[in-house]
């Protein structure tokens, strides 16, 4: 039978967010960067699943002014929820949207040459960065383009406020990554250097993303663009790095035991006839799915916690719910509190963790957290 219990304030699935790790993370980068860096954070695809619009309050009251974004969309969102300072979109923004440039005032990435001009010939000012392609050949004028590069500033309706790269590789430690992050950041400087030398000048400069600093924190740019680690996460299990830096997780993704019962043996369970049971054994139906951003690929290998146990994902996810086995953990009932990403009874799930058990990394699983998730602020 359906064990009941009225204890659902929270809702069926829903994501916990401390603000103090948020802030606790920004100053551990600030004191890892040079007096000269400042932070850009990343709140793109809503801060990582972290609600850019909370996120981007916190850090404004710290003092941090310009943020980084994937696209106009995006852009628009974060002024309107009040964020006064620079907003950077890394993307790019189609003609038809040109406008919104202009009437938000935001800063958009010259992604080439032939995107710089039409940019122009909108004939308003806007406001931009120039992207170098320092080897990872996403957007970006090529480094070695250093012509195509300078006719940029001789475009007459373009305020160019900033120039940066991306760093590719910067969270290997391998010989190649390594060598291949030098070879990106002499070539970035390089590029900035010969701007110098043309007497272009009263730009700002970012190369650095969450790796970027970790592992290479001495560089001496004007900005750097830290996004999953602000929010307390690393990409992979495991990974090594070169700063000393402790980082707290700022989100946990919770959910609510519906309803338990017995799944006797040989019976199966899910989609798919999936799962068959080897012996008798209680089951918890999980109001979680993949719909919420549960990836499927947890499917009879994914886990939670349980009244601070570990309990394994049995049978297919499914849209909207999962099944765990409970079997032998004690006073399991609806209503109950399940931990996917966070901490129950000593134990803790990381993101990383269910990265890794899905194939992924970390960030596409926040950044694909559903929006039909409630949000609590603790």
């Amino acid at each position: 039978m359906c064990v009941k219990n009225d204890n659902y304030q929270k809702g069926r699935a829903w994501i916990e967010l401390n603000m103090e790790n948020l802030a606790h993370n920004a100053r551990q980068f600030q004191k890892l960067l040079p007096d000269c860096c400042t932070l850009m954070p990343a709140v793109k695809a809503n801060a990582y699943g972290h609600g850019a619009k909370r996120v981007g309050k916190v850090l404004s009251e710290m003092g941090i002014s310009d943020y980084c974004v994937a696209s106009v969309t995006e852009a628009v969102k974060l002024r309107q929820s009040g964020i006064k300072g620079q907003i950077l979109i890394l993307g790019y923004t189609p003609p038809c949207q040109f406008h919104e440039l202009a009437q938000y005032h935001l800063t958009q990435t010259v992604v080439d040459l032939p995107y710089a001009r039409l940019l122009n010939d909108y004939g308003h000012p806007v406001c931009v960065h120039v992207g170098i392609d320092t080897g990872m050949h996403r957007l970006g004028v090529r480094s070695e383009e250093l012509d195509h590069i300078c006719a940029i500033w001789e475009l007459e309706h373009l305020n160019i406020t900033g120039v940066y790269s991306h760093l590719c590789a910067s969270d290997g430690n391998s010989e190649k990554e390594i060598a291949f992050t030098r070879k990106q950041i002499a070539e970035f400087q390089a590029v900035v250097d010969t701007l110098h030398r043309r007497g272009i000048k009263g730009f700002r400069t970012h190369l650095q993303g969450s790796y970027g600093v970790l592992n290479y924190p001495e560089l001496e740019f004007d900005y750097a663009r830290v996004g999953i680690a602000l929010y307390g996460v690393l990409s992979m299990s495991g990974e090594r790095i070169a700063a000393e830096v402790e980082l707290r997780p700022v989100l946990s993704l919770k959910a609510r035991v519906t309803c338990v019962k017995v799944l006797h043996e040989n019976e199966v369970a899910g989609y798919g006839l999936a799962f068959k049971a080897e012996r008798d054994m209680v089951i918890a139906v999980v109001s979680i799915g993949y719909a919420d951003g549960i990836p499927r690929e947890l499917s009879n290998k994914g886990y939670a916690l349980v009244n601070g146990c570990w309990a394994n994902v049995i049978g297919r996810v499914c849209m909207d719910q999962l099944l765990l086995d409970v079997t032998g953990i004690p006073k399991v009932h609806a209503g109950d509190e399940v931990v996917f990403i966070g901490r129950s009874g000593g134990k803790e799930i990381q993101a990383c963790e269910m990265a890794g058990s899905a194939g992924t990394i970390s960030n596409e699983i926040l950044s694909r957290l559903g929006e039909r998730l409630g949000r609590v602020y603790v």
